[in-house]
């Protein structure tokens, strides 16, 4: 239905409801003017039990969210979206998935009814010249995606799309399609990769996940060269993962958690200054550190 047919068929819905419907679709097609720049953030998501439980994480990505202006629209690179190809969910109200397992119901039953943005959509689309990009209306909002961004913006009233990573690519190929994505900020558009910098469940100490900061030599290790390099900005030690040892090796078993901070950090413009937040290792394996690259 066409914006003119849309506009009509309001015209016999109570006054309360046409208003509700007006106010959607002005989200949803409202253009993406010039801007300040936009921050851009990686978030180390960690369990989806972080979108209900109350933790110094949580704490740390509400109180990011109150220094940052309010976004027109999000773009969510997240580590739980992996599929042949590129895409970008390009419907108008995207499902809250919850794509995991043995969970308490309570965590399954929490909705996040953020608007898409198929306008983002294809803008983004149009923007990214690296590969053809598929529009979307399957996936949604994974929880790689919502369970940080209802702490951002709780009231879900910022809309939100998310980007696949094709896992046929190498991480060089992701970081110079990121790149791309820059325009974006100038119009708004709060660029969030999430994921973790250190992840591999496979060797999680789950017995220890209540010791604070408890982390395995190789995971500090790690972690702490990784902070070296996004604060010296030496992308490409970081691109060249799997060329840095043992440690990464360990830290980085698939790549799917660790790519979208190099989304992140591709978008860092010369004369920005780059911050580290939640920066503490958990069950031994996983670290929650997360990055904010804004403006000096």
């Amino acid at each position: 239905m066409d914006r003119k047919n849309f506009l009509q068929s309001l015209a016999v819905l109570p006054l309360a409801t046409t208003a509700m419907k007006l106010n959607e679709l002005n989200k949803m097609t409202a253009p993406f003017n010039s801007t300040a720049q936009m921050p851009v953030l990686f978030l180390g998501h960690g369990s989806p039990m972080n979108a209900i439980e109350e933790n110094e994480f949580v704490t740390g990505f509400r109180n990011i969210g109150k220094t940052i202006p309010k976004p027109n629209a999000i773009l969510c690179i997240s580590a739980h979206w992996e599929t042949r190809g590129t895409f970008v969910t390009a419907m108008k109200k995207p499902p809250t998935i919850h794509d995991f397992g043995g969970f308490p119901q309570a965590l399954f039953d929490v909705q996040y009814p953020a608007l898409g943005s198929p306008k983002l959509a294809s803008e983004t689309k149009s923007i990214i010249k690296k590969t053809i990009v598929g529009l979307d209306d399957k996936w949604g909002l994974d929880h790689g995606a919502w369970s940080v961004i209802k702490h951002l913006y709780p009231n879900a009233d910022v809309p939100v799309i998310q980007l696949s990573l094709d896992y046929y690519q190498t991480a060089q190929y992701h970081y110079e399609l990121a790149k791309e994505l820059s325009s974006l900020r100038k119009k708004g558009v709060l660029i969030i990769g999430s994921g973790n910098m250190v992840h591999n469940l496979k060797m999680a100490a789950w017995d220890k996940l209540n010791v604070d900061g408890f982390g395995y030599d190789w995971a500090i290790e790690a972690n702490e060269k990784m902070k070296k390099f996004i604060l010296s900005n030496d992308h490409q030690q970081l691109i060249n993962f799997k060329s840095q040892g043992k440690a990464f090796d360990l830290a980085i078993p698939t790549p799917e958690h660790y790519l979208p901070l190099l989304y992140a950090l591709a978008l860092k413009e010369e004369n920005e200054k780059v911050s580290l937040f939640n920066d503490k290792a958990l069950g031994g394996s996983l670290t929650m550190t997360s990055v904010k690259i804004e403006a000096a």
